[in-house]
Formats: C-alpha cells, sequence, structure tokens
C-alpha cells in the first residue's frame, strides 16, 4: 500500500487533469467555507501540501504535515508526533481511503484534537457514480485503486471516538468523465444531484466535533483573603438586609 508520499503526489498528478481538477474546484469550496469560521491557535492539513485548503482560516499557526518534500513537518500518517490534545482543527483531504491503517490514522488524529476541537474529512463516495467507475473499471491509478469509504462507515468511526457531526456535504454529481468538455455539459447535474440525489455526489465532506463525555468545566480557586479584603463591606451588607428583613411588618 502507499505511504503519505505517494499518496500526496499521485493525488496531485490527478487533480491537474480535467477530472481531478473538476473535483479540486469542490473541495477548495467547502474547505473554504468550512475552516473560515473555526478558531483557535493550531490548525494542521495532513497531506497534499501543494493545495492550501487552510488557506481561509485565520489561526496562528497553519502547517501541513506528510511523508514528503514541502511539508513543514515530515512524519508517518498514523504515528503523529505531536502533544495530545494540542491542535484545534485537523483537516484531512483523501487521506483515509490511502491509508495503510485508517483506523489508527483516524485515532491519532483523535488523540491530538483537543477537546471541541474540529476535524474536516474529504473522501470519494463508494455510492455513486464515481464509485460505480471503480468497481466496474480497473483499480489502477489514482483515485482507482484506493478503498473509498462509505459515508455511514465513516460516520460510526468517528462515532467509536467520541465525534459528534457538524456538517456534512456531497459535491461531484457529475459522470467522471476525463474530457472538460464533457464535464462542463454536464455541469446542470451538480444542483439537479443536490436537490434530488444528494447522497449519490462523487465526494463526500465531513466537519466533526470532537467531544469529550463527562467533561467538567474547572473552576478557579479562589484566594479567600484577597477577597475579603477586596470586598470589606459585603458580610456588613448582608447583615443590614437580614436585621431589616427581620424588623419589617409581615
Amino acid at each position: 500500500m502507499p505511504n503519505c508520499k505517494s499518496i500526496a503526489q499521485s493525488l496531485s498528478a490527478w487533480f491537474a487533469t480535467p477530472q481531478g481538477n473538476y473535483v479540486l474546484e469542490r473541495e477548495r469550496q467547502y474547505f473554504d467555507r468550512t475552516v473560515g469560521d473555526i478558531f483557535g491557535y493550531n490548525a494542521l492539513q495532513l497531506g497534499l501540501p501543494e493545495h492550501d485548503f487552510l488557506q481561509s482560516n485565520r489561526m496562528p499557526l497553519r502547517f501541513s504535515a506528510g511523508n514528503q518534500q514541502g511539508n513543514a513537518v515530515r512524519l508517518i500518517c498514523a504515528e503523529l508526533p505531536f502533544d495530545s490534545d494540542s491542535m484545534d482543527l485537523v483537516v484531512m483531504p483523501h487521506v483515509l481511503e490511502f491509508s495503510e491503517n485508517p483506523h489508527q490514522t483516524l485515532r491519532e488524529v483523535a488523540r491530538v484534537l483537543r477537546p471541541e476541537g474540529s476535524l474536516v474529512i474529504s473522501g470519494l463516495n463508494p455510492r455513486s457514480l464515481w464509485g460505480l467507475r471503480r468497481v466496474l473499471g480497473r483499480r489502477e491509478g489514482y483515485p482507482w485503486q484506493g478503498r473509498f469509504i462509505s459515508l455511514p462507515r465513516m460516520k460510526d468511526w468517528l462515532a467509536l471516538l467520541d465525534f459528534e457531526l457538524a456538517d456534512g456535504r456531497f459535491g461531484a454529481y457529475a459522470p467522471p468523465f476525463q474530457s472538460a468538455k464533457w464535464l462542463e455539459r454536464f455541469a446542470f447535474m451538480e444542483k439537479a444531484g443536490n436537490r434530488w440525489w444528494a447522497v449519490s455526489g462523487g465526494v463526500y465532506f465531513v466537519h466533526a466535533i470532537k467531544r469529550v463525555p463527562g467533561m467538567r468545566l474547572i473552576k478557579p480557586k479562589w484566594n479567600e483573603g484577597l477577597v475579603s479584603k477586596l470586598m470589606p463591606a459585603a458580610p456588613k451588607l448582608n447583615n443590614r438586609i437580614t436585621q431589616r428583613r427581620k424588623t419589617d411588618p409581615q
């Protein structure tokens, strides 16, 4: 199976084709719209460093990571060298369907995300014309040799890791033509598909929030001596109110 390096290089070559560019444009639209409203300090993109899917985000630290040149951090996708609860946002454009161990990769992402942190995933939909092309055609080259993960299965994996879905979309409803001319001719299917067969888009997007069951807010430990100095009149005021209540006629 390919590693992060071969994934990015092969997908990048595919994104440069008319067919791949058709998908890429829809992915850019979703990522730009979604990550622009996510706030925090640290944002990580796994894979595809030549395509900045964090460009509309405003966090102070935004970087890409993967096993190839061009990444700010070189790593193996299933072994993230980051502290637990250290990331506010992680985006994963087509990482899991080409990963050797997608479960472990997702577990690592859940580990490094802080509570209430966001995870944004894009994946190719096996229940679509693009998935049918993979089943009926030869599974050679990218993206067809990848293991497409259905959205229901992806939701199950996320639920097991205590993620809660915040948003989800489908896109790329036109058939997987290789010609830009034919893709343009079937552009009408984008709006029609979103209305009439919404779950059959060639690519899906998931925005999930990491929840921590039973998490409690930690209240500050007040300095009682300092509070009494700052509010010396509070006990006297309470005594006056109590005495007035006792003397007031019913």
